[in-house]
């Protein structure tokens, strides 16, 4: 449970520092997101998925 309050925090940590840094950047992104077809965004998405997962599977390779 520890672990994933963890990640949870960490997710939070990284969401905000987006939001506190580069407000105008992320406002561009979301435009171009806006811009995307919805079959592309789910592509995006279903790929930053696989990608968290095979970070989450090498860090417990390595011993977490």
């Amino acid at each position: 449970m520890s672990l994933l309050l963890l990640a949870f925090g960490l997710v939070m940590i990284l969401e905000g520092l987006a939001y506190a840094l580069a407000p105008s950047l992320l406002e561009r992104m979301l435009e171009v997101l806006r811009s995307l077809p919805e079959s592309a965004v789910r592509q995006i998405g279903a790929l930053v998925v696989v990608a968290g997962i095979f970070l989450v599977w090498v860090a417990f390779q390595i011993g977490m």
